[in-house]
């Protein structure tokens, strides 16, 4: 499965205020692109837990939001605005939640570094170089990141790592994701995470073996390589589907969202489990303690 969560020295940065979690008191979340449909979600789900308070919402300058409640779609006040000033947004809040474009979730934790606040990411389509930015800045806040932050996805990719593992031979490996039609990247950050556990489960380079598409007169199948199939229609919230084709024999393990309350739940957990975590890089094995190795 994927790497021990990497350990980091404790380096203190020169005007960043650390702000421990005191026991029985609520976290304090800021939301990134809290306007966006994620973001709603997010709120919605801030609002209805025991022991998350909505802290900072953030949204682009360009929104026509900017001033108005954070929670003014549930019909309810807050007394958090919607801002572009990061600092700003981020002034009471020990964590933020940041599911928003690569772009905007590293200038986002340049703020975050500077003022102690942690950080929950669930944006997708990083870099090389922005996954190493990010581990950087891990060095000096506590970060769980992770392309999904659903439990059952998560789960699903314990199943996948020991199907993998039992069938490391005879078996032909593909990935399937689906997603609605305003989803920018491709493949799903997901179903790049399903394919390294199964490339790291079995040994294998993804960079070298991950086939991304296929046109024309393609040849055999490389019995080593793991495919990968995108598809980009409607409202899909996110399905996934991971293919063990054998002779004789398929074995299919799939996951299907229905709606994003599942990431903002498990966003949540993840908030909780960073109330102890002073620095370092996380993902939602961690959160979940799937982690084995």
């Amino acid at each position: 499965m994927a790497k021990t969560p990497v350990s980091l020295k404790q380096v203190a940065v020169a005007g960043a205020v650390q702000r421990p979690h005191a026991p029985g008191s609520h976290h304090q979340v800021a939301v990134a692109g809290a306007t966006g449909r994620m973001g709603h979600m997010l709120i919605e789900a801030i609002r209805a837990s025991d022991d998350c308070r909505l802290a900072g919402a953030l949204d682009v300058p360009a929104s026509p939001a900017i001033g108005n409640d954070a929670a003014a779609f549930l019909g309810h006040a807050s007394g958090v605005p919607v801002t572009a000033d990061v600092r700003a947004g981020l002034e009471h809040a020990e964590v933020l939640i940041d599911f928003t474009r690569p772009e905007g979730t590293l200038a986002h934790l340049k703020v975050c570094r500077e003022r102690g606040v942690k950080a929950v990411i669930g944006t997708t389509g990083f870099t090389d170089a922005q996954k190493r930015e990010i581990e950087d800045t891990a060095r000096d806040i506590a970060i769980v990141l992770a392309p999904n932050m659903s439990v059952g996805v998560n789960v699903t990719l314990k199943l996948i790592e020991m199907a993998a593992q039992a069938l490391a031979t005879g078996y032909d490996i593909e990935v399937i994701e689906a997603h609605h039609r305003h989803k920018v990247d491709a493949p799903s950050g997901t179903a790049l995470k399903m394919g390294e556990v199964i490339a790291e489960a079995l040994g294998r380079d993804l960079k070298k073996d991950g086939v991304f598409q296929r046109h024309g007169v393609t040849g055999e199948r490389d019995p080593s390589s793991i495919g990968f199939s995108a598809i980009r229609g409607g409202d899909i919230v996110g399905d996934h589907t991971v293919l063990f084709a054998g002779t004789g024999e398929r074995i299919e393990i799939t996951h299907k969202a229905a709606s994003r309350a599942t990431y903002a739940q498990g966003s949540l957990r993840a908030v909780r489990f960073l109330a102890d975590k002073d620095k370092g890089l996380f993902d939602m094995f961690d959160v979940l303690g799937l982690r084995t190795a």
